[in-house]
């Protein structure tokens, strides 16, 4: 039954069924009309030439039907004039005494009679005659012929004395057919008569058929034509673009001697002409960037090579000097604190330096092994932790109780952090800065947020360049030398990972460190989303921390006077932003 539960239940999954054949047929084709210029342009050429077909085969037909009507007329017209004057004849000379029936049928005989005179020269073909007197008083109508097949409104015009025709349908031996009535008025002794005369147009209906056949047969034909003119005239347009096309995406994709071949004079020609110049002023362009850039790259390894030697000894001078600092008058002990300084930040600058050209040589090697991250994320924290005092900021740590285990380079992963950290508290403007860390089956990422400057729009991806500062005036209180995060991005990349970074003027910044667990894997999840201020510590958290800040620096008035700390575990707090470091110099960490 079509009512049943399984019927209704096959009838909608053939519905459906059908509806997503034609949801991917309709995408299908709106993909091909999208991405080929060839199916548009001869779509476009066959939907104008059907209109134009449709259009010139309806005026043509409209004008054949048209002639052929005013030629049937106009021969209707001279055979119902030889008609009126057949029927005067035959009336007069008939026998008078005979009854006006069969006087009319005699007449009706005469007219379609081939002896008679004029019906040789008959142009208007078949036609069947009526002979109508009209009844008067008590005289009733009398007619010859099928009366009912003349049309009431075509009498009214012959009883007012005018030759008239119309057009209506009468029956046929196959139905009913179009025919023309044409009548006038005749006159005799029998007054008035009216004479009409049913000429069938189903002659004239085959040859219309004959010819909108023809007509829509030639259309079809030239539709075709017309399409494969279409197809071949794209083709040679279309063609010549694909191929330049496909050579434009073998010159992006490094075959900087790939060429479009030229053929003729024409606009093709004219377009190879000017792409293979195009291509050889930017083989010849990128050619020199990378000649120069490989000097860049040999001049700053090369730079920083042949400085390490007067380094080391000016650093012995600078040593000796310092050792004996406490003989010299403070002016020059300051003097000689600052080129300690200044030497220390000079040696960081060509360690950086020897560190980025081994990475743009591609020899930069990664010594992986299986370790546990949170180990790296404590090293880091611990080497700043004395930035984080002079800034007076306040380090806020999330990290998972569990070992984070991933085959990494310890060394790398600790810099990363370290310049990450680094990074937030010389732009945190002196509020906490937090760092979470959480992992995935197949991926663990870092996160370092500061409530500081923050990053305008455009920034995120300029921090990573070398030597580039958001605000040259500023001062870096980590002493760094501007390559630090340059050499964080590529250490991401040796390990496949991705380092990235997020921020907004005024409400701070946040860096993502996402590593693969398994060396020689990529990033197939992020574990932390990459927002402004998602980890940055509540008010209130913040406010404990400052409080706690000070209770560690009056502590550490008495008991830790050098600065100097503890290491204690780890405690994520209670609202689950993590504990925080403290900066002051105290002897723990909560």
């Amino acid at each position: 039954m079509i009512g049943s539960p399984g019927t209704r239940h096959r009838l909608r999954g053939a519905v459906l069924a059908v509806a997503h054949a034609l949801h991917r047929l309709g995408r299908g084709l709106s993909r091909s009309w999208r991405r080929s210029l060839q199916l548009r342009v001869v779509v476009s050429t066959l939907a104008l030439s059907l209109m134009v077909i449709l259009i010139l085969g309806f005026v043509l037909s409209s004008q054949i039907t048209n002639r052929m009507l005013e030629a049937k007329v106009d021969a209707a017209s001279e055979e119902i004039d030889r008609a009126r004057g057949t029927v005067d004849r035959m009336l007069e000379n008939s026998d008078p005494s005979s009854s006006l029936e069969s006087r009319l049928e005699e007449a009706k005989s005469a007219l379609t009679d081939p002896t008679t005179d004029g019906q040789a020269g008959n142009n208007a073909g078949a036609f069947e005659p009526v002979l109508i007197v009209p009844g008067a008083g008590p005289r009733k109508e009398t007619s010859a012929g099928p009366v009912n097949e003349v049309p009431d409104s075509l009498r009214g015009f012959v009883r007012a004395g005018k030759v008239s025709y119309q057009y209506t349908t009468v029956p046929d031996g196959s139905g009913v057919g179009p025919a023309l009535v044409m009548g006038t008025p005749a006159g005799s002794d029998i007054s008035p008569i009216e004479l009409y005369m049913i000429f069938p147009l189903t002659a004239e209906e085959r040859s219309l058929s004959l010819v909108q056949g023809i007509l829509l047969t030639g259309g079809l034909v030239l539709l075709g034509l017309l399409a494969a003119i279409s197809l071949l005239v794209a083709r040679q347009v279309v063609l010549p673009v694909r191929y330049a096309s496909r050579i434009a995406e073998r010159f992006a994709d490094g075959r900087l001697k790939e060429r479009m071949p030229v053929h003729g004079e024409d606009d093709i020609a004219r377009l190879a002409v000017s792409f293979n110049d195009m291509a050889e002023n930017l083989s010849r362009q990128i050619t020199q960037l990378e000649e120069y850039g490989n000097l860049q790259k040999r001049f700053t390894s090369d730079v920083s090579h042949e400085l390490r030697t007067p380094l080391t000894t000016v650093r012995m001078a600078a040593d000796l000097i310092h050792d004996n600092s406490d003989e010299l008058d403070p002016v020059l002990r300051r003097s000689a604190e600052l080129l300690t300084a200044e030497l220390d930040r000079f040696e960081a600058l060509l360690g950086d330096l020897l560190e980025i050209s081994r990475h743009d040589a591609g020899v930069a090697e990664l010594a992986a092994e299986k370790l546990d991250l949170r180990v790296c994320a404590r090293a880091a924290l611990e080497t700043v932790e004395h930035l984080a005092a002079e800034s007076g900021s306040t380090l806020v740590v999330d990290m998972p109780d569990d070992a984070v285990v991933a085959e990494v380079d310890p060394r790398r992963v600790e810099r990363i952090l370290r310049n990450l950290l680094a990074n937030a508290l010389d732009h945190g403007e002196g509020k906490p800065v937090a760092l979470r860390m959480r992992a995935e089956d197949d991926t663990v990422a870092v996160v370092v947020a500061d409530a500081g400057l923050g990053l305008r729009p455009g920034e995120e991806k300029l921090v990573f360049n070398r030597f580039w500062r958001a605000d040259p005036s500023r001062v870096r209180r980590s002493g760094g030398t501007g390559l630090g995060l340059a050499i964080s991005m590529e250490d991401a990349r040796l390990h496949n990972g991705k380092l990235e970074a997020a921020g907004a003027p005024g409400k701070g910044a946040v860096f993502r460190l996402t590593l693969p667990r398994v060396r020689g894997a990529g990033v197939v999840s992020y574990p932390l989303p990459l927002r402004v201020q998602a980890f940055a510590p509540a008010p209130a958290l913040e406010a404990a921390a400052t409080e706690g800040a000070a209770a560690d620096g009056a502590a550490a008035d008495g008991a830790n006077a050098d600065g100097a700390h503890t290491d204690g575990p780890d405690t994520d707090g209670a609202n689950g932003d993590g504990a925080a470091i403290d900066t002051s110099g105290s002897e723990a960490r909560r």
